[in-house]
């Protein structure tokens, strides 16, 4: 294979499930490689296992990605749509003498013309494992010595044939690994896998080998648990003339509990994550050092300064621990950290999400929307912070917390004093800071009360919290006018029994 040209990468994953966030690390590897050396990567959508692919879940892992922020320098591209290759490939491997015609019934395959094992949550590549269960032993095939007599009768007879792959009987297949170094298996040790099954679809390992081949692939960057994959396609490769890629397996990723991640961890599709409010950028920052360092203690690596750094030389050969509490860390130091103009889109979307930016403020007031993140953001842990405990910032819509309302508007004097507060306010010449500090303190100490009453329960007249940025910031990002009337408004409430 020609590596005298810039990196070609792939990632590929298969639509048997969403994208998860095994196959999001992998295909992070393959961006983050592809961008450092200014390669090239593809994507290809591995959908040749009619049985267990779902279609509709090719649109949620484009989703995925895209939300990721990693973006594909051609395709996608479809296996569905190149059998024609895979077929004429596995005929050329009959023809030269690596593979032979195999009789034997599909429950009976050592290899992949059995039917694949369930999908698993645990998978952590996009790419399909057509080996069946890995507790089979390797048997060798009965039509590896067939007669030709025997082949020409079954042809006769009409007997579906599979075409297998024959591994070499003596020696050992030897490979590089950039990530866990030089690797060998013997031989003896590896099954006459299948290549086409008896109803001419393709198995992984034949697809893959074809179209890396025919993509000119020079790096396969993919999961740890597909070392085992890996000799029977270097055969592949010299079978068909051609040299391996390089290839780089890289840890698996594994739960709190040291077994591999699965539902019972926590969410595993990276949709899951998007809706609850994680930043793109801070689950790429999380996710490249799940078996990945870069050479330092550097935790809050902006994407730019991880596409500078990353390198295979840096991955681990250990596997990464999943830990959700330092997700939600990232999430808050980029909540906290991004440049404001890098934050706000995030924010807009947020707000579209629910339905809060047509015709808002924010939406019309670019000056005001920042400032008002910024206000905000010190206090958030998730994007849907900005609709659920700060939303009243953005909207006259929201509810009085019960809780807030129980404990700072049970002072019978509050409906009086807060009618003055808001007249006070709506008559202030200048709006800012002190000076609706300084309208409140005096209006407490005409009543003989103490500010903290008025503040807590002013908070919760105009934000519905007891929880909240500073009061009087507060009220100089919402207004005067906005402040004054929702005051008056909570009046009738704050009488309610």
């Amino acid at each position: 294979m020609d590596r005298t040209n810039q990196p070609r990468v792939r990632f590929a994953p298969s639509p048997t499930g969403y994208l998860h966030v095994g196959g999001a690390r992998t295909a992070l590897f393959n961006w983050l490689y592809a961008r450092r050396e200014r390669g090239t990567m593809l994507l290809r959508i591995e959908d040749t296992d009619v049985e267990r692919n779902r279609p509709e879940l090719v649109d949620g892992i484009l989703a995925g990605l895209k939300w990721l922020g990693i973006e594909w320098d051609e395709g996608p591209y479809f296996q569905s749509q190149r059998l024609d290759m895979y077929r004429s490939e596995a005929k050329r491997l009959l023809v030269s003498g690596a593979a032979y015609a195999c009789y034997c019934k599909a429950s009976s395959y050592a290899g992949a013309d059995a039917a694949p094992a369930a999908d698993s949550e645990e998978e952590q590549e996009g790419e399909g494992d057509d080996e069946g269960p890995k507790t089979r032993k390797n048997v060798a095939c009965p039509c590896r010595e067939m007669s030709e007599a025997d082949r020409a009768a079954r042809e006769r007879e009409g007997v579906p044939a599979a075409i297998r792959f024959g591994i070499p009987r003596i020696g050992a297949t030897t490979f590089e690994d950039a990530v866990f170094g030089s690797r060998e298996v013997q031989n003896a040790e590896i099954e006459d896998f299948v290549l086409l099954r008896s109803n001419g679809l393709p198995t992984y390992q034949l697809s893959v080998v074809v179209d890396d081949l025919d993509m000119r692939i020079t790096h396969v960057i993919r999961g740890a648990d597909h070392l085992s994959n890996t000799p029977k396609q270097v055969l592949l490769y010299r079978a068909l003339g051609a040299e391996p890629p390089i290839f780089a397996h890289v840890p698996l990723i594994l739960g709190p509990d040291r077994t591999r991640l699965s539902k019972r961890h926590g969410a595993t599709s990276v949709s899951s994550y998007a809706d609850e409010g994680f930043l793109p950028e801070a689950f790429r920052n999380f996710l490249a050092l799940l078996g990945w360092s870069p050479g330092d203690d550097s935790e809050f690596l902006r994407t730019s300064e991880l596409m500078e750094r990353f390198s295979l030389a840096g991955v681990s050969r250990t596997n990464a621990i999943f830990d959700r509490p330092k997700l939600e860390w990232f999430n808050t130091q980029y909540l906290q950290k991004l440049p404001i103009e890098d934050l706000l889109p995030c924010v807009a979307d947020e707000l579209r999400r629910a339905n809060l930016w047509n015709g808002s403020q924010a939406a019309a007031d670019p000056g005001w929307f920042a400032r008002a993140v910024d206000l905000i953001r010190p206090r958030t842990r998730f994007l849907q912070d900005f609709t659920t405990w700060s939303r009243g910032f953005f909207t006259d819509d929201f509810d009085f917390e019960p809780e807030a309302r129980a404990k700072f508007w049970k002072d019978e004097r509050l409906p009086g004093m807060l009618g003055k507060l808001a007249d006070a306010l709506a008559a202030l010449p200048e709006w800012n800071h002190d000076a609706c500090d300084a309208a409140l303190r005096q209006l407490a100490s005409a009543e003989g009360v103490k500010a903290g009453l008025l503040i807590n329960a002013t908070r919760v007249a105009i934000l519905g919290r007891a929880v909240a940025p500073p009061l009087f910031e507060s009220m100089v990002i919402l207004g005067q006018d906005r402040v004054a009337s929702r005051i008056r408004r909570a009046l009738p409430a704050l009488s309610a029994p």
